[in-house]
């Protein structure tokens, strides 16, 4: 009898302490998944760390990139615009150089032939002081006008210059002279006639100045 009631206390405790371990094992496996979950995260941040400053150094190596480009381009961009101003620049000045070359081609030989229009001059005031050339300086005469024409035509303009200032741009001194009818300065006197090309001086006068 009192074994049956020892045995049936023991069944007791036994079922009494196997209840506890099932109460108490899903607190340890949920503290065991706690602690795994505690720790996950952690292991986890060190690789994301490392893949931003990845990124980030990348980004920033991109951007080095990028302004290292814009400024060859920039330079590039330069370059090719002083290029370009140089070119404009030739053009132009090839351009000028040619108007000028085709607008005063005939100097050369215009400025030869200025003693023979010389030597007209003086044979035509010669012969008009004898009577009996006349007819020789009527044509001498007319052979002179005819040249004058086509040296007008190509651009030839005699210089008006007594009574002008004294300019050397136009003029060459060759003496000064005293005179009561002009003030100091002027040219009194024209020795040699100046001529002009155009726009362009291509003999100046020989005269004399008043003082």
């Amino acid at each position: 009898m009192n074994k049956e009631n020892n045995e049936t206390v023991q069944d007791t405790v036994q079922a009494e302490h196997a209840e506890e371990m099932k109460e108490t094992a899903p607190e340890t496996v949920e503290n065991s998944e706690a602690a795994e979950a505690s720790s996950a995260p952690q292991s986890e941040q060190e690789p994301a760390a490392d893949s931003e400053a990845t990124e980030t150094a990348g980004n920033n190596a991109a951007q080095e990139e990028i302004e290292r480009l814009q400024n060859e381009l920039s330079e590039t961009q330069q370059r090719a615009l002083r290029a370009q101003a140089d070119f404009d620049n030739f053009r132009r000045r090839t351009q000028k150089e040619k108007e000028e070359l085709a607008k005063y081609a005939s100097s050369k030989l215009i400025q030869e032939l200025l003693p023979v229009i010389d030597n007209f001059e003086r044979a035509l005031q010669a012969s008009g002081d004898n009577p009996e050339f006349e007819s020789f300086s009527k044509g001498v005469n007319m052979i002179f006008r005819q040249m004058e024409q086509i040296l007008a035509a190509e651009g030839l303009t005699a210089m008006n210059s007594v009574g002008q200032p004294f300019n050397p741009e136009f003029h060459q001194a060759i003496m000064q002279v005293e005179s009561d009818e002009h003030e100091e300065g002027i040219v009194v006197e024209e020795v040699q006639k100046g001529y002009m090309l155009k726009d362009k001086v291509l003999r100046p006068a020989m005269v004399k100045v008043s003082m």
